[in-house]
């Protein structure tokens, strides 16, 4: 069979599967994101491979049961599992929690309320905040404001990490910096740009969590939190790969090309703070003094332009499927603005624990330090995320139901797609399509938590956190896959 025609039956086969997992807890998926674009949905494009339009609709790989496919009984899964966790290679310190989605019926538990460090698993527990605190359709906007002095303009950082500086921007359907100055050069008039004054003043504190580890701002995967940012801090954001190098001073980068795009120099960018809107200058009847602002210039802090991130369901979105770190603290943050609390990393993480309370889960069972997991200092248990992952899979919170999309697929997306197997070829392969899950790994702690489909197609929540674990990554991995596989592959009654 030609490799495209392989290709679109597979997709079709895990578009199937994934529909028919959510369908079950009766989660809507016609939302942007990778399944929306599996079926052909309205969403945002997003990249990936696509079906293929001339291939036939693959059969079902799950019957879609719903409620009323046979549930796993306690006894069952620890059969299952056991003989995994007894001989697990992760340590002593693996503490775990199975539920049925479908009725929250507890199906296996091990350490589920010992606080634990949760690694990027933290990233369920943010997006659960922010979707609750801000809603799917939030969009940041990152504006624009006239100066103090006539051709000084202000750009106002607000927290948008997906800002990209034109149209080779990292996140799709970003807002743009070439569109920003083409707004402002037109609100200007015959005013001629002279100074651009970066704001970055929302955010307040450290820009680095105290408890990451040391080589977080140069190994690629995190970097210093500003309001101001391009392309998540990427230095270059056609680099497609992961761990890319990201600018230690990410406002000023920023600053720097949009004064670029405005046909100014490096020099004419300074930081500073916006000043009070005051409308736009009086009309006159006289020639101006030089140096005062010409008849109709936008007057200090005047809006000049602005554009818009993403909605907020897609940076979501951005933040699960890649285990985005600078997206989550972007994320918290927007928490923790929400509940008008200061923008910093306390400020943020006092955020999501107390609309962690809102929710109505158990509170004490979330003590964050930053929204990423990136901080050794975070304390999550296994049954909280469970509980989470329940909550949004039956419905009660239905905002929270668009964080299924962004999970990455077994097998298939994200930080999942190099993991179990499609192939065959390993004991894992069970598993590709049908679990769906957010990864965390810090050196020492591995961790998965997501939703998995049984064999008889019953949809189960699960978390597996493993702190002290003795052995490196291409060892520890492979063995989560593995018990996430086990409930894939079992009826488990």
């Amino acid at each position: 069979m030609p490799a495209r025609r392989r290709r679109g039956r597979l997709v079709g086969t895990l578009a199937t599967a994934l529909v028919l997992a959510l369908a079950i807890a009766g989660v809507a998926v016609l939302r942007p994101g990778p399944v929306d674009e599996w079926l052909g949905g309205g969403g945002p494009a997003t990249s990936g491979p696509q079906v293929d339009p001339t291939e036939p609709p693959p059969p079902p790989v799950l019957t879609a049961a719903g409620a009323s496919a046979p549930e796993p009984t306690p006894e069952g899964v620890r059969a299952a599992l056991g003989p995994l966790l007894t001989s697990s290679v992760l340590g002593n310190e693996v503490n775990i929690s199975v539920v049925d989605a479908v009725t929250g019926k507890v199906l296996y538990q091990n350490g589920q309320d010992t606080p634990t460090i949760p690694a990027s698993t933290t990233k369920l527990v943010t997006a659960a905040a922010v979707l609750a605190a801000r809603g799917p359709a939030y969009r940041i906007s990152t504006r624009v404001v006239a100066g103090a002095n006539p051709g000084e303009v202000v750009i106002i950082g607000a927290g948008d990490p997906t800002l990209a500086v034109n149209a080779t921007g990292w996140y799709p359907g970003a807002g743009r910096l070439d569109r920003l100055a083409a707004q402002v050069k037109k609100a200007l008039g015959g005013t001629a740009p002279t100074k651009v004054i970066i704001d970055g003043s929302l955010y307040s504190g450290p820009v680095l969590e105290p408890a990451w580890d040391s080589d977080i701002p140069t190994g690629g995967y995190g970097a210093v939190i500003t309001a101001l940012m391009t392309d998540g801090a990427r230095q270059d954001p056609r680099d497609q790969g992961r761990g890319q190098a990201r600018h230690a001073k990410p406002d000023e980068a920023a600053g720097r090309a949009f004064a670029k795009l405005l046909g100014l120099p490096v020099s004419a960018v300074v930081t500073g703070t916006a000043p009070a809107a005051t409308g736009t200058a009086p009309a006159a009847t006289d020639s101006p003094t030089p140096g005062e602002p010409s008849p109709g210039t936008p007057g200090p802090g005047s809006e000049l332009g602005r554009v818009q991130s993403p909605p907020l369901i897609r940076l979501v979105e951005f933040m699960l499927r890649e285990s985005d770190n600078v997206v989550a603290e972007a994320l918290a943050r927007q928490v923790a603005l929400a509940r008008e609390k200061p923008a910093s990393f306390v400020g943020a993480a006092e955020a999501v624990d107390e609309m962690v309370g809102e929710l109505g889960l158990p509170v004490a069972e979330s003590a964050l330090a930053d929204g990423s997991g990136l901080s050794r200092a975070n304390r999550v248990t296994p049954s909280l995320l469970t509980d989470l992952l329940t909550m949004a899979a039956k419905g009660d919170r239905p905002e929270l139901a668009d964080l299924f999309p962004g999970l990455p697929v077994a097998a298939w997306s994200g930080t999942l797609s190099d993991r179990f197997d499609r192939s065959g070829e390993k004991p894992t392969r069970p598993g590709a399509g049908v679990v769906r899950a957010k990864t965390g790994t810090l050196s020492g702690v591995h961790a998965i938590s997501g939703v998995v489909t049984t064999a008889d197609g019953r949809l189960l929540a699960f978390a597996v956190l493993a702190n002290k674990v003795p052995v490196g990554q291409d060892v520890a991995q492979p063995e989560l896959d593995r018990i996430a596989t086990t409930l894939a592959r079992c009826g488990c009654r």
